[in-house]
């Protein structure tokens, strides 16, 4: 499933990225039409809080959410079959590009008691941000655990 976020919904892409999917999330200041022709062109269903946007897009595959807070809209991302544990951290939450196995250059970069912990580290091919299990990533996919129970 590949997802556009409108600009308002940037904050849920992220965590739709975190939780596997393809979230592209619209470039700050894209006008209406150039988010239904991306949406289209890339086959992403758009998601968004504005009705107009969502009568503009007409035939192209549209969620309007009602809201932009976060919980509320993962919980309307039910209607999509969203699995919030599908694939944790194994896109980058910044650019939406697929990890890989951190190279030895990119553990020189973490903290040494990053690398004791369990799990893989990762890093973006793309922009070279390095993820690995640590504090922040355990308490979001704490967050993910309580979504996919909602």
């Amino acid at each position: 499933m590949r997802l556009l976020c409108d600009e308002m919904l940037k904050g849920i892409g992220r965590w739709l990225r975190a939780a596997g999917y393809d979230a592209a999330i619209a470039a700050e200041g894209a006008s209406d039409q150039a988010l239904v022709a991306q949406a289209r062109a890339e086959d992403r269903i758009l998601l968004t809080c504005d009705r107009r946007l969502a009568a503009l897009a007409g035939g192209a595959r549209t969620l309007v959410l009602g809201s932009e807070r976060l919980d509320q809209a993962a919980r309307e991302l039910e209607d999509l079959g969203i699995d919030w544990l599908k694939a944790p951290f194994t896109r980058c939450l910044v650019d939406n590009a697929p990890l890989a196995p951190a190279r030895a250059a990119d553990l020189a970069g973490i903290p040494a008691s990053a690398r004791r912990d369990d799990g893989p580290i990762l890093a973006c091919p793309k922009c070279a941000r390095v993820y690995w299990p640590g504090s922040h990533v355990r308490r979001m996919r704490a967050r993910l655990e309580r979504w996919q129970t909602l």
